[in-house]
């Protein structure tokens, strides 16, 4: 996972400019990455640093930002569309109660490799969740 000096490097090296706008939604990000933030919580978070940040601005950030492979957009049907700074792969646990999302390490790595070898199909991209009920979901349940 990238930390502040190195997603602004990749900033840079995209060519993209570094804004207080951008350089507020980055600081959200990297303070909320284990939460696995939407937009709307990077926003309310962002404007605390910056207060002419926009909520339009906001958007267009996370989406030029998904769209530069610098964080990976969550799209889901039923709960706010959330980001992840870390692009290695890993499972998102998404509770199905609460739409709390952690990550889990897989414990062994899939060799896309062998896939293109063997299928000829060619990855570009990988997203693993698994969905059910978080530990403290569960908790608040059995006490009911």
């Amino acid at each position: 996972m990238l930390n502040k000096t190195e997603f602004i490097d990749q900033l840079r090296e995209k060519g993209l400019k570094v804004t207080p706008q951008r350089l507020s939604v980055i600081e959200t990000l990297m303070e909320n990455r284990y939460d696995h933030p939407g937009a709307a919580l990077v926003y309310r978070e962002a404007r605390k640093k910056l207060a002419s940040i926009s909520l339009s601005t906001v958007y267009a950030t996370l989406k030029e930002f998904s769209e530069h492979g610098m964080i990976r957009a969550l799209e889901f049907d039923r709960i706010e569309n959330r980001y992840d700074l870390d692009l290695s792969e890993h499972v998102n646990l998404v509770c199905l109660k609460c739409g709390s999302i952690s990550d889990f390490d897989l414990p062994c790595s899939i060799e896309t490799k062998n896939i293109k070898r063997k299928a000829g199909f060619v990855i570009t991209d990988t997203r693993m969740e698994y969905y059910g009920y978080c530990r403290n979901c569960m908790k608040n349940t059995l006490k009911e």
